[in-house]
């Protein structure tokens, strides 16, 4: 069985949570309210659901590793159904406060489990359409999410949206549940296992195949990275002149002789480097777009929610296409850079005008830049990092970036202090050119190194 045939299930398991994600979260203010708190503890509430993103990736990776990508997913998604379903029913603030952090936890276990799982069962030629399939079910929840929260908002108490999600993350564990595994794969076809049922199941499984012919492929892309076969958790960062282990066959010809590339510590802090300003720029675009709408641009409400509802459908509908652009493209840094920028546009169109109109097609532009980064970021880490350490790469990395997630926005709240919510902009600007430099610079050293 190849991971093609679970994929409808993880984009079922994705457009469920984050659905739910985005339909408690323009409550989640009004909600905490209702508890009668002061501002100071509805700021540390806020921010334990970072706090608990932050220290969620690396327990994630090792639990993907012990239990395989089908059990560590019900795990999460039982998880987040809890916290779900607390939060409508607790009314302690200290238990709620306790459910915000296993939420920020369940929520990175999510994004490390699904994106390892599409590392591990695919290859070069295929990571970047998978992913962006990913994103693509995630921008729905992300479009449908405040639409249901919304209405029913209107008519029901607040507790009641917090109740459906509880029941959307139940529907996920059932998709979870029904995901192939290696043992079932067996039974249904014999002698037929293919790499990716090993994959799915135990990341860290040997399988052994006969190299494909790729001869006829593109020469080697400008983006490869390689990281040591020998990395140890316990060794993040120990750099390695070893030829590395392709995490595929296809990925074999991709790899070869590439072992005098940036050392594994170089290529761990760009890449964290990286995600980590994407992810400082996000958190302040989804912290402050809406007061920046309010009171620089005098809109409502209505006009506000449209605008993310606008990003959430162009990332929809573009997404499967950019990863397989991706794919076919092979340089998958460029991409990434590309994204950015196009992020970029987003924020200085809206801080030109306050049309209506172009500021939605800003939107629809940023739309497209978030898939085209968030495909190739993961589907090139998936491509250059060997197997027993992809998902563990992959939990430090998400769990660094949601560090800036927690900082951005502090900052960003010192320059309204000091400056104006024009200035908060300025600095999303800055980070995201930031972001486009470190790719540059590391996409330039594997050019020098390959000429």
């Amino acid at each position: 069985m190849e991971i093609r045939r679970n994929l409808p299930l993880l984009m079922t398991i994705c457009f469920l949570s984050q659905m739910g994600g985005f339909m408690i979260l323009p409550l989640f203010p009004l909600f905490i309210e209702e508890f009668g708190l002061s501002g100071w503890m509805m700021g540390v509430i806020f921010a334990l659901f970072y706090v608990g993103k932050v220290i969620g990736g690396i327990p994630a990776a090792a639990i993907y590793k012990k239990l395989g990508g089908k059990n560590a997913l019900v795990l999460m998604l039982i998880l987040l159904a809890v916290c779900m379903g607390g939060f409508a029913l607790s009314k302690a603030v200290v238990l709620f406060g306790l459910l915000r952090l296993l939420q920020g936890l369940a929520s990175t276990g999510l994004t490390v489990v699904v994106r390892s799982i599409i590392g591990d069962g695919g290859n070069v030629d295929n990571r970047g359409l998978y992913n962006g399939y990913i994103s693509s079910s995630e921008g729905g929840g992300m479009v449908l999410g405040p639409v249901i929260s919304g209405w029913l908002a209107l008519h029901w108490p607040l507790s009641v949206p917090f109740l459906l999600v509880t029941v959307c993350c139940l529907m996920a564990v059932v998709a979870a549940m029904g995901m192939k595994t290696t043992t079932q794969a067996r039974a249904n076809h014999g002698s037929g296992d293919t790499l990716s049922d090993h994959l799915i199941e135990d990341p860290s499984a040997t399988v052994t195949q006969e190299p494909i012919d790729k001869s006829s492929h593109s020469p080697l892309s400008t983006d490869n990275v390689v990281v040591d076969s020998t990395i140890s958790e316990s060794h993040p960062f120990a750099a390695s002149t070893e030829p590395p282990l392709s995490s595929s066959p296809s990925d074999a010809k991709h790899t070869q002789g590439l072992s005098t590339r940036l050392t594994q510590r170089q290529q761990l802090i760009g890449y964290g480097t990286v995600h980590f300003l994407e992810m400082s720029a996000y958190a302040v675009f989804l912290t402050y777009f809406a007061l920046y709408a309010a009171h620089i641009m005098h809109w409502d409400p209505f006009a506000t929610s449209l605008a993310f509802t606008v990003s959430g459908i162009s990332t929809l509908a573009a997404a499967p296409f950019v990863g397989y652009l991706s794919d076919r493209m092979g340089d998958r840094l460029l991409l990434c850079m590309l994204g950015m920028f196009l992020i970029g546009i987003e924020v200085a169109v809206f801080l030109s005008t306050s049309s209506h109109l172009w500021v939605y097609v800003g939107m629809l532009i940023g739309g497209v830049g978030g898939a085209c980064y968030m495909d190739s970021f993961f589907a090139h880490i998936g491509d250059h990092i060997p197997d027993e350490s992809r998902s563990s790469v992959i939990g430090k990395i998400v769990s660094a970036a949601e560090i800036g997630s927690i900082v951005s926005p502090l900052v960003a709240a010192l320059l309204t202090e000091v400056g104006s919510l024009y200035s908060v902009f300025v600095f999303n600007l800055v980070l995201i050119a930031a972001a486009i430099i470190v790719q540059a610079v590391m996409r330039s050293r594997y050019r020098l190194k390959e000429a």
